[in-house]
């Protein structure tokens, strides 16, 4: 029987653990930016989802219900972009073929 095999193995899953801790804190500074309407309408939230900063064009104060849709187009748009950038920098800590467990 190996003596150090589970240790090894359990100092792995640590490392590992530490790196997706530090990642997701890293993650709650990285901002990305969802657009609507050819950039009328932005959002900027961070890829923990929190919104730091709504910009809106003036050409969009005088009609309400398409300023409240281009809103959700634009969160929409930065929720994925947040999910991706999440992804693609947590799974660089996950073994190969592991899935994330969201």
């Amino acid at each position: 029987m190996m003596k150090g095999g589970m240790g090894n193995l359990m100092k792995q899953a640590q490392q590992m653990q530490a790196n997706m801790q530090k990642a997701q804190e890293e993650l709650a500074n990285i901002e990305v930016e969802g657009i609507a309407a050819n950039g009328l309408v932005k959002v900027q939230m961070t890829c923990k989802n929190e919104v730091k900063r709504i910009t809106l064009d003036d050409s969009v104060m005088d009609d309400k219900e398409t300023l409240e849709d281009l809103l959700v187009i634009a969160l929409k748009d930065a929720t994925v972009k947040a999910e991706a950038t999440s992804s693609s920098r947590l799974s660089s800590f996950m073994p190969a073929g592991m899935k994330l467990p969201f």
